[in-house]
């Protein structure tokens, strides 16, 4: 198991994390297994998303936004609730195959790092399993 520390420097932003996970994968030598990447924060998440286009992450994230907007009144006092609303909407963990000692991952996939209270200092954790 592996933990990697990550700065975000949004409120809200998606970070493509695939390069440094893969890397990891590849250092810890299991040829064919499963990778989880999990993140323990409640107010950010770990997703697969689409890699190349970023206005479809601009779109995620106001599609987000819509469902829990900052401006609406919220119970809680804590002034985050559009951050814990949308991280568990989206989930702290994705789970990949690992083939031949690399993630095997489809064309167009990414996994991405989601921030929903930031900036701040995060981190997660990539663990591959035989």
């Amino acid at each position: 198991m592996i933990m990697i520390d990550l700065e975000t420097n949004y409120t809200t932003e998606m970070i493509n994390i695939t390069e440094r996970v893969s890397e990891e994968v590849m250092k810890l030598g299991i040829r064919d297994g499963l990778c989880t990447v999990f993140t323990p924060h409640t107010t950010a998440s770990i997703v697969m998303f689409e890699k190349t286009d970023p206005s479809l992450r601009r779109d995620f994230l106001s599609a987000l936004s819509r469902i829990a907007p900052a401006d609406m009144s919220y119970a809680s006092e804590g002034g985050n609730s559009p951050a814990h609303i949308k991280s568990a909407l989206c989930g702290q963990r994705i789970v990949v195959p690992v083939k031949d000692g690399q993630l095997f991952l489809g064309e167009w996939q990414a996994i991405m790092f989601c921030e929903f209270d930031g900036p701040s200092k995060r981190h997660y954790i990539v663990q591959v399993i035989k």
